[in-house]
């Protein structure tokens, strides 16, 4: 089993869901979530060599990390997150690698 990591994008327009529908997820999820994780602040920073800008559209929103099989097995998990409710957001799965 390998941990993945959701990065969640919403647009300025999405309610993201109600903590209801966040709760329903979390536990259709069960043991496959390891940390629910938190809603990001507004404003973030991306830090690179020439300097450092804010971040723009579309801002990343929050983080969760699950515990699955497969990248294949996060992203069907994924599916079940209450802002594909909204065309215009994303969930995007990274494997967080061992160190």
């Amino acid at each position: 089993m390998g941990k993945y990591v959701y990065i969640y994008y919403s647009s300025k327009n999405s309610d993201g869901g109600t903590a209801e529908a966040w709760g329903k997820w979390f536990g259709e999820l069960g043991s496959k979530l390891i940390d629910g994780g938190n809603a990001f602040n507004k404003g973030g920073q991306a830090v690179h060599q020439g300097g450092v800008m804010d971040v723009q559209d579309p801002p990343a929103t929050g983080y969760s990390i699950v515990e699955a099989a497969t990248m294949a097995e996060a992203s069907e998990l994924a599916k079940g997150c209450p802002l594909m409710s909204d065309k215009e957001a994303a969930v995007c799965v990274y494997e967080a690698l061992p160190m």
